[in-house]
């Protein structure tokens, strides 16, 4: 999908180098919150078009958290962060010291919790961006919602379908040394 685009492998390499920082980046600061170490998978970077977003979520009905930022600067757009909601839950547990497994509702600290860790990923992959471009981007303050992929991605689409027809998806995994499970998050900014 990205060779609709006929980016040059310097340009395809860029994206992926700008997902690997973000995602190095990410991993030390959530880390340094938890004071455990995380690992994470080098990101799967790829453009595909809008509405072929909610098939990477698990398809329309799957039930996922989903945190999401305007971005402003000279290149505007819009971030997505999407789990799945057992996933969202271990990282409420994680970054408020419970056992995995404890969260079983989202409550205002968890709510609270996943909005800043998705400031801290979406913070991370816009400086990024910024190392390799110099163009400064700033968030907006993160919102949060809980629902079936289709009903979120509905709303967001249309936002995102009016900024152009396809996303940079960046797929990563991040794992908690102690943790059996991967939380999966994937931001999605639109191109």
């Amino acid at each position: 999908m990205i060779d609709e685009f006929d980016l040059t492998p310097t340009q395809l390499d860029a994206m992926r180098e700008i997902g690997n920082i973000g995602a190095g980046n990410s991993a030390t600061a959530l880390s340094q919150i938890v004071n455990k170490k995380i690992d994470m998978n080098v990101p799967q970077v790829s453009l595909i078009p809008i509405e072929d977003v909610p098939d990477l979520v698990g398809g329309p009905d799957a039930l996922v958290v989903a945190v999401f930022l305007r971005v402003y600067g000279k290149a505007p757009g819009n971030i997505l962060f999407v789990m799945p909601k057992k996933n969202a839950f271990y990282l409420v547990d994680g970054l408020m010291g419970k056992p995995l497994g404890s969260t079983q509702e989202l409550d205002e600290m968890g709510a609270s919790a996943l909005k800043e860790a998705g400031n801290i990923l979406a913070g991370s992959y816009l400086n990024a961006f910024f190392h390799f471009t110099k163009i400064a981007m700033l968030p907006s303050i993160p919102a949060l919602a809980i629902d079936m992929a289709g009903a979120i991605l509905n709303v967001v689409l249309v936002q995102l379908g009016q900024m152009g027809d396809y996303a940079m998806v960046i797929e990563t995994k991040f794992l908690a040394e102690d943790a059996r499970q991967a939380s999966r998050v994937k931001p999605v900014k639109c191109r």
